[in-house]
């Protein structure tokens, strides 16, 4: 195993109450691969990279990232990880440069070392020149931009994107999106979630369409178009999935969570 591959093994969650968010899942991302992961509001993709992740702890299986099992090496693997989604993980009473240097040492960096990797990203993402105004002050845009950098301070091996363009207007969507191409350019790994269809089918080199927590196809989008005798991914999304909507109450626990 390369030090950004992951695998997957039968990974199952079962929630109290009996509910089955994900069902026996297995899968490959390669070592420096842009993997997308596709899904209705539901099927089980959040709680997939709550369990990659570290936060959820499997009912069956395993997965490992970069070489560690998700279940008995949980720290390694944080170690190896970022994690960018649509909840915001900054603070708005910090300046963006102490927001940095709290999550760097977190990671046991520090000192100059610490101090030239954040100008290093600000400059990155066009921040720099806020790097020491209140987050508070931050547009949405902004503070996903720094929130970017927030998972990126440690030189992770693996990213994990869980609707990162979510809520954002489209100057900050283009960036985002050209910041993902260069980072895959890097060779880093990236799992990539979300529901902009354009966005999935022109960044990922291969992705997964999971519903009702199962897997149930997999491969290079234009590949799975044209076996599925779909025009374009969001018509090959709906041939898998259906149009029935998946509307959901958030106070319904015997459901299980969303995603």
């Amino acid at each position: 195993m390369e030090n950004g591959g992951i695998t997957a093994k039968d990974l199952t969650k079962v929630f109290p109450g009996g509910f089955v968010a994900v069902d026996h899942v297995s899968f490959e991302v390669k070592d420096g691969e842009l993997f997308g992961l596709l899904g209705p509001n539901g099927a089980g993709k959040s709680t997939l990279i709550r369990m990659l992740t570290t936060l959820l702890r499997p009912t069956e299986g395993d997965a490992l990232v970069g070489g560690h099992s998700v279940r008995t090496e949980p720290d390694k693997v944080r170690l190896l990880i970022g994690v960018v989604s649509d909840k915001l993980i900054v603070y708005d009473r910090l300046t963006a440069r102490e927001n940095l240097r709290f999550f760097g040492e977190l990671y046991g960096l520090g000192g100059k070392k610490l101090e030239n990797r954040i100008d290093e990203l600000l400059e990155e993402v066009n921040l720099s020149r806020f790097a020491d105004k209140m987050v508070g002050t931050f547009s949405t845009g902004m503070k996903q931009r720094l929130n970017l950098v927030r998972a990126l301070l440690h030189n992770p091996k693996v990213l994990f994107l869980d609707e990162p363009t979510l809520g954002l207007d489209p100057q900050t969507v283009r960036f985002i999106k050209d910041l993902i191409l260069q980072l895959h350019e890097s060779g880093i790994t990236m799992i990539l979630t979300t529901h902009e269809m354009d966005l999935a089918e022109k960044l990922s080199e291969r992705l997964a369409i999971v519903d009702h927590g199962k897997i149930l196809a997999i491969g290079p989008p234009k590949e799975l178009e044209e076996k599925n005798g779909a025009e374009d991914l969001e018509s090959l999304f709906l041939i898998l999935t259906g149009r029935e909507l998946r509307d959901s109450l958030g106070n319904m626990p015997a459901r299980g969570p969303r995603g």
